[in-house]
């Protein structure tokens, strides 16, 4: 179980499902050593990855929360060249590497965090970018040529030898993968506008392709993220003003739109973890972030400005990720004695409850 995980109790004869009351969740910092900017963070299984600038250029690291050593994992550095955008799963971090003057995407095995084992995944002319992993497959963004970017894949099982293969290469732009097991979902410009696609590539050779939410109007869906047959992303509501909606995929033929957070108010960049949701939310003046519950089907405030007395104004909290009840982010609260870096809370009480309300 999770540190901090509650148990929660469904009684059958009464329906109703006990937890405990929410207490607030306790933000920290992740990696408190020193004064470096740190972003895009992700997590998985209380393993938090982020890039971070070290002397002049961008580096990845790690840090397992769950070993209570509280050690840094060097993940990658390469002198005079930038690593950054690392995903996780489990022991194997991907990220994008511009060593060869473009971007490449490799990955690095970090079962023995002492030592960890670099792989390259794809080395090409044209960029690599935006990976993302799940398993043994690894998903990014290939620029085919200008303006014109596909979605690839490798099958690491053998990661010295990866098997890489192609999702979509259809004409315009498919762009921001995700992948949840055979399961991929990104976003597509074919139509003049950003729509979300699915693949599901169990068969490599030919995947399958569906449109997640049909084109009813001329207005983006972008960023999704992925979990089993839900596809979480933000919906441009006019003017700018993003919407997160969540849609259920098992059927392909009518996928159910479920709103998460919509309002006058702009919500980007969700992620999912079970039936768990989070996103930044600028209804407070500011960027904070926010979470939903797909089963109790409640929302509820992760983090707030909480700003260092030197700040004169509201500090921003962005780019959150969630693994189980970890949510991860950037945060400006320690500005300007420190740049943005990335903190991270245990969620608990009913938001995290899995059995609905009665």
């Amino acid at each position: 179980m999770m540190k901090h995980q509650i148990e929660i109790l469904c009684a059958v004869s009464m329906t109703v499902c006990l937890s405990s009351s929410v207490m607030g969740f306790e933000a920290f910092e992740v990696s408190p050593i020193n004064n470096a900017r740190q972003q895009q963070p992700d997590v998985d299984n209380g393993k938090v990855v982020w890039a971070e600038q070290v002397e002049g250029d961008w580096d990845v690291y790690g840090i397992d929360l769950l070993d209570g050593s509280g050690e840094l994992i060097f993940i990658a550095a390469f002198i005079d060249s930038d690593q950054v955008e690392p995903a996780i799963w489990n022991n194997s971090v991907v990220y994008q590497d511009n060593t060869y003057g473009d971007w490449d995407v490799y990955m690095s095995d970090i079962t023995d965090a002492n030592l960890p084992v670099d792989y390259p995944l794809m080395l090409s002319e044209n960029d690599q970018t935006n990976p993302e992993i799940h398993g043994n497959t690894v998903l990014w963004q290939h620029e085919f040529a200008t303006d014109d970017w596909d979605i690839y894949a490798a099958d690491i099982t053998e990661p010295n030898s990866p098997s890489v293969y192609v999702v979509d290469d259809y004409d315009y732009n498919q762009r921001q993968p995700a992948v949840y097991r055979s399961k991929v979902v990104y976003q597509d410009d074919y139509y003049g506008d950003w729509d979300i696609w699915s693949a599901d590539i169990w068969l490599k050779n030919a995947p399958q392709h569906d449109e997640v939410i049909f084109n009813e109007t001329a207005l983006n869906q972008e960023n999704p993220a992925i979990w089993d047959d839900t596809v979480v992303c933000q919906v441009d509501a006019g003017d700018g003003n993003y919407d997160i909606l969540s849609v259920n995929i098992s059927n392909s033929v009518s996928p159910a739109v479920t709103p998460i957070a919509v309002g006058a108010s702009i919500q980007i960049n969700p992620d999912i973890s079970g039936h768990l949701i989070v996103w930044q939310d600028d209804r407070n003046g500011n960027w904070d972030i926010y979470g939903y519950n797909l089963i109790t089907r409640q929302e509820f405030l992760i983090t707030t400005q909480t700003a260092s007395s030197s700040l004169s104004h509201p500090a921003d909290q962005t780019n959150p990720a969630i693994s189980g009840s970890l949510v991860v982010w950037e945060d400006l609260r320690d500005a300007p004695d420190k740049p943005m870096r990335i903190y991270a809370a245990w969620l608990d009480g009913d938001v995290i409850a899995d059995c609905p309300n009665r």
